[in-house]
């Protein structure tokens, strides 16, 4: 592949999701690696109050993984070299107006997709508009603008899945129960149209909290019709498919798994937000003993900062003119680290840390081993501790223990917070064992001068997972994560 400095000095790209999470740092280290780049564009959607380009100062400009880049080269040079574009992704031509689109005309070559709804299980409608609407839109643009596009998406996608997810499925007419190439059972088109007059249907009538309930069990219902483990993998899935059908725009598929903390930049730890491995994180750390998942499985975690390494990888190649299709982003096929190792990290961490409940009740043992249940057995430890919570209230009723009713209380909240989380998290850690094939970003960093492998590495094969949780996962939940509902410990019955 041709050198990235020269690609990335020649070709503009329009970045979308800027703010998030990846984002940021896709947009950081572009800066910071290729000072050649001149300008990069962004994509922000203004709120009421506050405008794109005051979005992008607070929460770009300003926030922890562009401080690096900020203390290098200054604030305002840093500034100048973005231009920010108010608009929306899910809007026709992503908002811009005809005038912005002329202008970007001839500049932009590539759109990076990185904006989406990363919720298990929202309203349905937001999650079409986030992460379906945008894609048809952005492709518009692509089109308008004459520029390829590299879209965010999930190794996820993959649904109910046992085994290795190889990156050659074909997309176009997937669904994770799909009987080879030639079933043709689903439909993308027909089922986005269902999916839309189902979503009127349901919310026709009801405000607030009702509508939200009723969008977001159907969005529930629709995916595990053809076998997605949620709202959002379903969702990413059909803006794959819309993708794969088309020809009209060069494309690639960037399929990252569980994006964490970072390993080395901006600074080993990083992370925002409740990331998806954070509630169980949290869990372990509290305390917790008993799990339902499988030993075996790997629980697919990449930092942040080798996604967008090869994310901007994937952008040179497109660019380039020689890409494939699809690039996973996991390392569980060379270098995977067993569930039960993690949990029995974090709770020998937990340990160390002083994880207990304060004055327990001498009917609940506040730090057992730790145990490892398949389903059946979940259902069972739940039906013991629901006995048992119910015992306990009955006898401390009649003993005029207030106190320790309180306590129990807050037990029985822990425990829905617990089987809640689990039922999210279920198709993950006991259900299906994933491991994703990533043949295709290795080939691609195969041709790649040493000089860019250096500023963009991918190289999970090399990371020590212990080593990695200690320094970066944990003191990075710790500083930048919120618990909220979780508590830093809990007791089991």
């Amino acid at each position: 592949m041709a050198n990235l400095a020269s690609i990335f000095r020649d070709t503009e790209i329009l970045l979308t999701g800027a703010n998030g999470f990846l984002g940021k740092v896709i947009l950081a280290t572009l800066l910071d690696r290729f000072p050649e780049v001149a300008r990069l564009n962004v994509l922000i959607r203004p709120r009421p109050g506050r405008t794109a380009e005051e979005r992008f100062a607070r929460d770009v400009l300003d926030s922890p993984p562009l401080r690096p880049l900020v203390a290098k080269e200054g604030r305002g040079r840093v500034a100048s070299r973005v231009r920010v574009l108010s608009g929306d992704a899910s809007e026709p031509l992503a908002g811009l107006s005809p005038e912005q689109v002329r202008e970007l005309s001839g500049q932009v070559g590539l759109v990076l997709n990185c904006a989406g709804l990363v919720e298990f299980f929202p309203p349905v409608d937001l999650t079409l508009r986030a992460n379906v609407d945008s894609v048809e839109r952005l492709l518009e643009l692509c089109g308008s603008l004459g520029a390829g596009m590299v879209h965010v998406s999930t190794c996820y996608v993959a649904g109910e899945a046992d085994g290795l997810v190889e990156e050659t499925e074909p997309i176009p007419g997937f669904y994770p129960g799909r009987r080879g190439p030639g079933d043709r059972t689903f439909r993308p088109r027909k089922e986005l149209d269902a999916c839309r007059a189902a979503a009127g249907e349901s919310g026709r009538g009801l405000r607030g909290a009702e509508r939200t309930r009723a969008l977001t069990e159907l969005g529930r219902v629709r995916a595990a019709r053809w076998g997605w483990v949620n709202t959002y993998t379903y969702a990413k899935s059909l803006g794959e498919q819309i993708l794969a059908t088309q020809d009209s725009v060069p494309c690639a598929i960037v399929r990252p798994a569980i994006v964490e903390s970072a390993l080395r930049y901006p600074f080993p730890g990083w992370i925002e937000g409740g990331r998806t491995a954070a509630p169980l994180v949290l869990m372990a750390l509290g305390g917790l003993r008993d799990w339902p998942a499988r030993r075996d499985l790997s629980l697919e975690i990449v930092p942040v900062d080798l996604v967008a390494s090869a994310t901007l990888a994937v952008a040179g190649a497109v660019i380039g003119g020689r890409f494939r299709q699809v690039y996973q982003l996991a390392g569980s096929d060379v270098n995977p680290y067993p569930l039960e190792d993690l949990i029995r990290l974090l709770c020998a961490e937990a340990r160390s840390n002083g994880a207990r409940a304060p004055s327990p009740p001498l009917w609940l043992d506040p730090l057992p081993r730790v145990r490892f249940h398949d389903a059946r057995g979940a259902v069972r430890r739940r039906e013991t501790q629901r006995r048992r919570i119910a015992w306990a209230r009955r006898l401390l009723k009649r003993l005029g223990r207030t106190a320790d009713l309180a306590r129990l209380r807050v037990l029985e909240l822990q425990l829905a917070f617990h089987e809640e989380t689990f039922r999210q998290y279920t198709p993950f850690i006991l259900d299906n064992r994933y491991v994703f094939e990533a043949v295709n970003i290795r080939a691609l960093y195969a041709g790649m001068e040493a000089a860019d492998r250096d500023a963009l590495p991918w190289d999970p094969e090399t990371i020590d997972w212990p080593a990695y949780w200690r320094n970066c996962q944990i003191p990075g939940i710790r500083e930048w994560v919120q618990p909220g509902a979780v508590r830093k410990w809990t007791f089991q019955l």
